[in-house]
């Protein structure tokens, strides 16, 4: 069994993924790590996150006291705490699957330097079928990338913090990547005023409203045609699983930077 541990274990994925955790043949739920004076500090991690059942696993602030008891971490917390959660992976040399979103092109810097000493994933999306999205995209733009007009349209419920999200971000990397570029070179947030729409680049749309689900589309626009290539989720069970799986695959690897795609050998 994998020894893990889960960071922000009462936010909308911490919440999923110790649920599916706690029913893994792979993995043993050791700790939850929350925020300092959090309320529900020192309670079990299954009363924490809604399991219906105790689990026997304590729900601490203080990621050093539990550490070394595990062999993966996972964290779907925030900003400031996941820096400090690598932080102490790298001390501990303890592998680290992290979907936290909203960092800085410097602080994800970090997480990529980390992959020299642990076994390091970073992944702004852990559905598989936005990762297998994100090979299309790959192969869309080798084909039309250079012919046609990219635009990326997401949407995300009132409470999302960051925009573009993560996985939108992940997306139009990929892209530019594919088309010999950074991001920085093609991207353009929103438009406003006159003027064409300017060759080579990036348009992107956040759209922020009610409960909304998790979605994306990417536009390839040519003359006459068009192609939408699209990921929409109905709940965030997808994306939970999918984090089990890239921990159980972490977990068996040397030190080095992974992403989903090794996971799912795409």
């Amino acid at each position: 069994m994998i020894n893990t541990i889960i960071v922000g274990p009462r936010g909308k994925m911490g919440r999923l993924i110790t649920q599916i955790a706690a029913d893994s043949k792979e993995l043993a739920l050791v700790a939850g790590v929350a925020p300092k004076d959090r309320d529900y500090i020192g309670q079990d991690l299954g009363q924490v996150t809604l399991l219906g059942r105790e689990l026997g696993v304590p729900v601490v602030d203080n990621l050093a006291e539990v550490i070394e008891a595990c062999d993966v971490i996972i964290d779907f917390s925030t900003k400031e705490m996941g820096l400090e959660v690598l932080r102490l992976a790298k001390e501990h040399k303890k592998a680290l699957v992290c979907g936290t979103t909203g960092f800085s092109p410097d602080e994800m810097n970090l997480f990529r330097e980390a992959g020299e000493t642990i076994p390091m994933l970073y992944a702004a999306n852990t559905s598989k079928l936005v990762n297998v999205m994100n090979k299309l995209l790959q192969l869309a733009t080798s084909a039309i990338g250079e012919e046609t007009d990219i635009e990326i349209v997401e949407m995300h419920d009132r409470w999302k913090k960051d925009a573009p999200s993560g996985t939108a971000r992940e997306m139009g990397e990929l892209i530019a990547r594919e088309l010999g570029a950074e991001l920085s070179d093609f991207a353009v947030y929103g438009r406003e005023g006159a003027g064409e729409r300017k060759p080579r680049t990036i348009g992107y749309h956040s759209i922020r409203m009610g409960d909304t689900p998790s979605s994306h589309t990417v536009f390839f626009g040519g003359f006459g045609e068009r192609l939408e290539i699209s990921h929409h989720s109905t709940d965030w069970r997808g994306f939970a699983k999918g984090a089990c799986d890239c921990a159980v695959f972490l977990a068996r690897q040397a030190p080095g930077y992974y992403s989903v795609s090794d996971v799912l050998k795409l």
